[in-house]
């Protein structure tokens, strides 16, 4: 019964319509992502923000009301970001380009990653598994995931503590949680990717052998 179902659910055309859909997903988790940076950008990145009048959770940079009823599409980092300005109304704009590139070191690979991942699910449609270029993108986006784990967190500091350093207004930043969740995957896309550049290698020395 077991051996049925793992035959039905690896048939060719089981995998290949669920590569047609994930790669689907790919092209519209890219398109997202262009769209998040861009509200980003405009400054509608929500932040907790701290003044001497008074505190705003999920304030953003471009509305001066920071507690309306409806904000419309708004962007949020996974880390909380703390925002301490003198005016309310007038924050920074140093700020804002600070929240951006913060913002963009989440958003950003993972746009590279969903290409990565865009390029392997159009090899297996073609029924291109065990072939280089397989290999080397989930090798790319296992080491993108690890890279972005371990250096995203000491970026997103460094940028909190040049804006300080130029802004009369502070911003804080308090990362580093997600840390395990992207560094284990990365590490099993890494193996996984080894697993079929050895499978081409298993396979170049039968060809030759024949």
């Amino acid at each position: 019964m077991k051996m049925k179902l793992k035959q039905s659910v690896l048939e060719g055309a089981f995998i290949s319509s669920g590569a047609r859909a994930l790669r689907v997903l790919c092209v519209l988790s890219m398109i997202f992502c262009v769209l998040c940076m861009a509200l980003s950008v405009m400054g509608r990145q929500t932040f907790d923000l701290v003044t001497e009048s008074g505190s705003y959770e999920d304030a953003i940079y471009a509305e001066k009301d920071h507690e309306p009823a409806m904000r419309g599409l708004t962007v949020s980092m996974s880390d909380q970001v703390h925002v301490r300005a003198g005016d309310p109304q007038h924050i920074q704009w140093t700020i804002q380009v600070g929240l951006s590139l913060m913002y963009a070191l989440d958003i950003v690979p993972f746009f590279i990653a969903c290409w990565f991942l865009y390029q392997v699910f159009s090899n297996i449609i073609q029924k291109k598994i065990f072939v280089e270029e397989n290999a080397s993108c989930l090798f790319y986006y296992g080491v993108l995931q690890c890279g972005v784990s371990v250096l995203a967190p000491f970026l997103k500091i460094f940028i909190s503590f040049v804006v300080n350093q130029v802004s009369a207004d502070s911003i804080y930043v308090s990362t580093g949680s997600g840390l395990l969740s992207g560094l284990i995957p990365g590490i099993a896309f890494i193996i996984a990717s080894y697993i079929i550049h050895y499978g081409i290698y298993l396979q170049d020395e039968v060809d030759h052998t024949l």
